[in-house]
């Protein structure tokens, strides 16, 4: 018996990329990167390549998987502590009174803004009375005026 160890067995990239279901080319980036062993010229060790692309795949699993890997993880980790905390943060605010929906927001200005659009409707009225010398037709360029603005103002 060989004290070194088994003799490895040995396999071309494409027939070990068949048995991984990987192309040969990941084969050859896997064994640059020390994922594949390789013992030549397109030519690795069967068993040990297996065991080693395992390994990689299983500490990919486990969010190891090298350092696109665990940034990736690290980032998208990130961003849900961000989103968490941003979460709290917006339920801490609701709870002191500080945000309200955007619904009620809504609803009052849209009350106070009929409210005000009466009062601006009601000035040639109003201006009637207190100059009593203007002319129904001048009353009524005042009004036309008021309501061409209200308009604009309505369709921004």
């Amino acid at each position: 018996m060989n004290e070194a160890g088994p003799t490895p067995t040995r396999i071309s990239g494409r027939a070990l990329a068949d048995l991984l279901g990987v192309h040969e080319r990941t084969i050859r980036d896997l064994a640059g990167d020390g994922y594949i062993v390789k013992l030549g010229k397109g030519v690795y060790d069967r068993d040990a390549s297996i065991r080693a692309y395992c390994t990689r795949l299983r500490e990919i699993a486990a969010g190891r998987g090298g350092e696109s890997g665990v940034a990736t993880l690290t980032a998208e980790r990130a961003r849900l502590a961000r989103e968490q905390a941003d979460e709290r943060a917006m339920k801490n605010a609701a709870q002191r009174g500080d945000m309200v929906p955007a619904a009620d927001v809504k609803a009052r200005w849209q009350a106070i803004l009929v409210g005000v659009r009466s009062r601006i409707l009601a000035v040639p009225s109003r201006v009637r009375m207190r100059a009593p010398h203007l002319t129904l037709a001048e009353i009524e360029i005042v009004d036309s005026e008021i309501r061409e603005a209200l308009e604009e103002a309505a369709n921004g």
